[in-house]
């Protein structure tokens, strides 16, 4: 008995080479509209939905294939009850559904798009023939995405669709109609003026990833998973050169250095080790950037994670091989480098185009979930001088790269430094004044002269305490976002100890 195929596909990429496969494996190839074209085009024999169901399209082709003989030939059990009433209605089984949708997600894409032209947008035929194949599929296989055509022709060239691949391409199935829903659920209430829906986004973006097994959690006891786009961007879809797979704990500082190289003022380099900067540099060559950002923490960067935010070659490569590291990332990375990092056989050597500007952060609590926007906005930040003395322009230049790094630095958190480099953090704390004080101390360990320098806090200074702290070891400037009920007072001993301070006016915690 000759097997028949429904195809039906907005993303016509290789439908003339799987409808001519399936012709030649002995299949007969059922279609609607512009599918249907496009396979007879190919030189494929096609019936159309319409002679099958004796219906034609209506309604500009929102009804083609809503009918009671195509989700009858879907639906139909292989038993001899559901056998027997297909032959009584004359319906013939339907044994392949290849289904995609009609293109929201594009269409919703450009700022120009009216809520009349996206719900025009919106498929109804299509998720029901998929989530009917998909139910079905201990009988009926269901393709979703062209890039499996090549692999389901190949097994059925062998033979017939195992129990595992039907499994799976039905999982994946009902997961693109769930993503499809919540892509609809996401834009619409933008697009009428209500605002944006992050859950929705966020579980779109889930419900869609590809599911990477990772060798496990931020310990051996703990699974892990990377779920990461189909198209991904930013570090999860970075190119890896050689090393080991990456672990949790490897992706989850790779994403922190990423993030924060990227937000610097300038070129440069980081170093990030558990989640926290122990290093930044800045220069226009690599290797300088480097070992500046090495120099600000010598200790901590061993074993660290390694980003820089322009192409690199064999000197930065040369560098950073002098010291074990987990992880290397920039955007562009020379033949002849990777030559030198082969000597590490164990160093997980990436590259990437840039982050990918994630607009929505998500933690769990217990119970539930946490989203909020990224804090990667600086418009409408202030600069504004609160005291007698103000920065120089070298000064308001170190400021400026303090504060960027700042962000970047687990809360409560104080970085000092200069021009083109960060000398000391203090991260994680739970007193500001402590914070200032590690990030002093964290500098003199490493052998820095803080005369000259400046600081940065992610927060406000609640007492004249951290100032003084800071001050007394030579910081002669302070950026802090201010908005405490005691301004005034740490105002006043920033000028009797005759350094500068600057309010931007906004926050940057992060824990």
């Amino acid at each position: 008995m000759a097997k028949h195929a429904l195809i039906s596909v907005s993303d016509k990429r290789g439908l003339a080479e799987l409808g001519n496969e399936l012709v030649r494996l002995g299949w007969s190839l059922i279609s609607t509209g512009g599918t249907a074209s496009a396979l007879e085009g190919a030189g494929c024999p096609v019936t159309r939905v319409s002679l099958l169901t004796g219906f034609p399209e209506i309604l500009d082709g929102r009804v083609k294939t809503l009918h009671p003989t195509v989700f009858a030939g879907i639906l139909a059990a292989p038993s001899e009850d559901h056998t027997r009433q297909l032959d009584e209605h004359g319906i013939a089984p339907i044994d392949l559904v290849i289904v995609n949708l009609y293109p929201f997600r594009e269409t919703v894409a450009s700022d120009a798009v009216t809520p009349s032209q996206a719900i025009e947008q919106i498929d109804i035929g299509g998720p029901s023939l998929i989530r009917a194949a998909a139910k079905n599929h201990a009988r009926v296989a269901v393709i979703v995405d062209p890039s499996d055509y090549e692999a389901v022709l190949a097994e059925l060239a062998a033979g017939d669709l195992s129990e595992a691949t039907r499994r799976k391409l039905a999982l994946k199935a009902f997961r693109h109609t769930a993503a499809y829903d919540a892509a609809i659920s996401a834009a619409l209430p933008r697009l009428f003026g209500e605002g944006d829906r992050p859950t929705a986004a966020v579980a779109e973006a889930l419900l869609a990833a590809d599911e990477v097994q990772l060798r496990y959690g931020e310990n051996p006891h703990q699974w892990g998973l990377l779920a990461r786009a189909p198209e991904a961007r930013g570090l999860a879809g970075a190119r890896q050169y050689q090393g080991k797979p990456l672990s949790y704990n490897n992706l989850g500082d790779t994403s922190g250095a990423w993030r924060l190289v990227w937000d610097l003022p300038a070129p440069g380099a980081v170093v990030i080790k558990h989640a926290n900067p122990c290093g930044v540099g800045l220069d226009p060559d690599p290797e300088a950037a480097f070992r500046k950002a090495r120099a600000t923490d010598p200790m901590s960067a061993f074993g660290g994670v390694v980003a820089a935010n322009q192409p690199v070659g064999v000197s930065f490569a040369e560098a950073v091989v002098e010291q074990f590291a987990e992880v290397v990332i920039a955007p562009e990375i020379s033949e002849a480098a990777l030559e030198v990092f082969a000597r590490k056989k164990n160093l997980r050597v990436l590259s990437a185009p840039g982050p990918a500007g994630d607009p929505v952060i998500m933690k769990s609590i217990d119970g539930g979930f946490l989203l909020q926007q990224a804090d990667a906005e600086w418009e409408g930040e202030e600069r504004k001088v609160v005291t007698k003395a103000a920065p120089s322009d070298d000064e308001w230049k170190a400021l400026e790269l303090a504060w960027h790094v700042v962000k970047h630095v687990a809360s409560n958190s104080v970085v000092t430094g200069l021009t083109d480099r960060i000398l000391g953090i203090g991260a994680g704390q739970m007193s500001r004044v402590d914070a200032a004080k590690i990030a002093v101390a964290k500098a003199r360990e490493a052998g820095h002269e803080l005369e000259g320098s400046v600081a940065a806090s992610d927060a406000f200074f609640p007492f004249p305490d951290g100032i003084e702290a800071l001050a007394e070891a030579g910081v002669r400037a302070v950026i802090q976002p201010g908005g405490s009920i005691r301004d005034a007072k740490v105002i006043e001993a920033a000028d009797q100890l005759g350094i500068a301070m600057v309010f931007t006016g906004r926050r940057h915690f992060r824990h």
